[in-house]
């Protein structure tokens, strides 16, 4: 099965983190979880992302705050995709750490979601996945009916209490 690994720089970033983990084990997708950080500890950020694919990894997410150039060390040393989490810090709501993980030079992409979007960094690496594993497919196919049908039943709340008044 689909193996993603899923890196924050800080302990901090749990928190936003922790929705990844779960929209992940929504999905049933393995998942390992590790804190490296690109400035703190480069040298086994390099191996990890140097490693990645022998270790069986398929997709890597990483979160990360500030400076956020956790995404991009990685994306830089492993053909893996990766998708960057931009964690909202004290500096402009996050836009700083959506800035570092989105202005990528050519050739080192990193997909990029909304500052602490990390159930949608799930989603994504899901979707990604998808396209080898016909399950996983499915299951978004699930869940996104799952979403219209709760956005038709909130709907017909607001419908009927409009009819209230």
């Amino acid at each position: 099965m689909a193996k993603v690994a899923v890196i924050m720089g800080s302990d901090s970033d749990f928190d936003v983190v922790k929705k990844c983990i779960d929209m992940l084990k929504k999905f049933k997708v393995e998942i390992d979880v590790q804190v490296i950080s690109a400035h703190r500890n480069p040298r086994e950020l390099a191996t990890f992302a140097q490693t990645a694919e022998d270790q069986g990894y398929e997709v890597i997410i990483a979160a990360a705050g500030k400076a956020a150039h956790l995404p991009g060390v990685i994306a830089g040393s492993t053909p893996l995709p990766v998708i960057g989490i931009p964690i909202k810090t004290s500096l402009e709501g996050g836009m700083d750490s959506l800035f570092s993980i989105v202005q990528m030079p050519t050739g080192i992409p990193v997909a990029t979601v909304a500052v602490n979007g990390a159930a949608n960094a799930a989603i994504l690496a899901v979707q990604i996945l998808s396209v080898k594993y016909p399950e996983l497919r499915q299951a978004i196919k699930q869940y996104k009916q799952e979403l219209d049908e709760e956005v038709k039943a909130k709907n017909a709340r607001v419908q009927a209490l409009l009819n209230q008044e």
